[in-house]
């Protein structure tokens, strides 16, 4: 039986022989991915109206993938105070987001309490507001400098009204690539480490991996392996009770940054990649084409490809956008719906949990 036919069948393979899935042709894989997809979730495509917010650009790491930090080839460096972000929350709720997404570079002039303070003025300016912050990098740093474990970190965040974790972070979990490309950030293990304590304390978190660099197919594989591994039982993150909501491959953007790749992926490879995802990862609900790394137009292609959303409006958006992704400005909600519609999908607004709204 060949390998294809054991995946869908459920046997547990390794790296190695699930790296051979890339083997086949993109239109076998993509039939394979896209059966699994239209079981789970028929003609839908996902989207949310949701905010980027990135507090500040000055951080103490250096990872070479990345074009939005400060001090390198980013000049122009900023940090916002919590005023700034909670009123730009406002605005973008009374534009009709329902969640907000806070990522920040790791500020050493950020303290933990600035960060719970923050939280908590957000919800007390608007308690319905969805609050997804804190990738397991930021928390790691926050451990490291503070010295406040991260168990009691993720537990203040909760308290302080923090609903689901980004899943930022991840990068490449194989430690030979990670070392090259971000070294002393988060480890493999303790990112994993801090999602598993979020999702037992009854929360969601996503899981992201940035592929398209220095690593191989295999290591892409193995990383989907990891986040199966480490995820919830199935009954508990289908009553979101804790567990990854999405799985969501970030594409590498290879302007203004310190990380020399000579070849990129092709749109074949990039679509492969998404289908591979949907077909190793049977425990994650969602698998997400983002359309800020993959731009509108591949992102929407995924859809047949295994993927089932396009995470959201964002409206503004700094990380990706500094490597040279079209995504600064976000998308209007309008363009979002029409493009997904007009692709042959029904376009469902869904909230930050995926439950479904409202069908466009």
């Amino acid at each position: 039986m060949d390998v294809l036919d054991r995946v869908i069948r459920g046997d547990n393979l390794n790296a190695t022989e699930l790296s051979k899935l890339y083997e086949y042709d993109i239109f076998t894989l993509g039939k394979a991915a896209d059966s699994i997809r239209k079981k789970k979730y028929d003609n839908k495509v996902f989207f949310n109206m949701n905010r980027h917010i990135n507090p500040s650009n000055i951080c103490a790491d250096v990872c070479k993938f990345c074009a939005f930090s400060a001090g390198r080839k980013n000049p122009n460096m900023y940090e916002m105070s919590i005023d700034e972000i909670v009123s730009q929350t406002i605005s973008s709720y009374n534009r009709g987001a329902k969640e907000v997404h806070v990522v920040s570079a790791h500020n050493p002039n950020y303290t933990y309490n600035w960060f719970l303070e923050l939280f908590g003025e957000i919800k007390k300016a608007i308690p319905q507001i969805h609050l997804k912050a804190m990738t397991a990098a930021e928390v790691d740093y926050l451990e490291r400098k503070s010295g406040i474990s991260y168990q009691k970190i993720l537990e203040d965040m909760a308290k302080a009204g923090v609903d689901s974790m980004p899943g930022g972070g991840a990068e490449i979990f194989d430690e030979k690539v990670r070392k090259h490309i971000c070294n002393g950030k988060v480890s493999s293990k303790r990112w994993i480490e801090i999602h598993k304590h979020w999702h037992s304390l009854g929360k969601m978190s996503n899981c992201t991996m940035l592929f398209g660099h220095i690593e191989n197919r295999e290591n892409r594989i193995d990383h989907m392996l990891r986040i199966k591994n480490a995820q919830q039982d199935t009954n508990i993150v289908e009553a979101r009770n804790g567990g990854f909501n999405a799985f969501i491959p970030l594409l590498y953007q290879a302007k203004n940054n310190y990380l020399k790749v000579d070849e990129f992926p092709s749109g074949q490879e990039i679509l492969k990649t998404i289908s591979i995802s949907r077909l190793v990862l049977d425990n994650v609900p969602h698998i997400k084409a983002y359309w800020a790394t993959l731009s509108m137009n591949l992102a929407l292609v995924a859809q047949e490809f295994g993927a089932d959303d396009m995470d959201g409006t964002i409206e503004a958006e700094a990380i990706q956008s500094a490597g040279g992704a079209k995504s600064k400005s976000g998308m209007g909600k309008d363009d979002m719906i029409s493009q997904i519609k007009n692709a042959g999908f029904k376009a469902i607004e869904r909230d930050s949990l995926y439950n479904e709204l409202k069908e466009w």
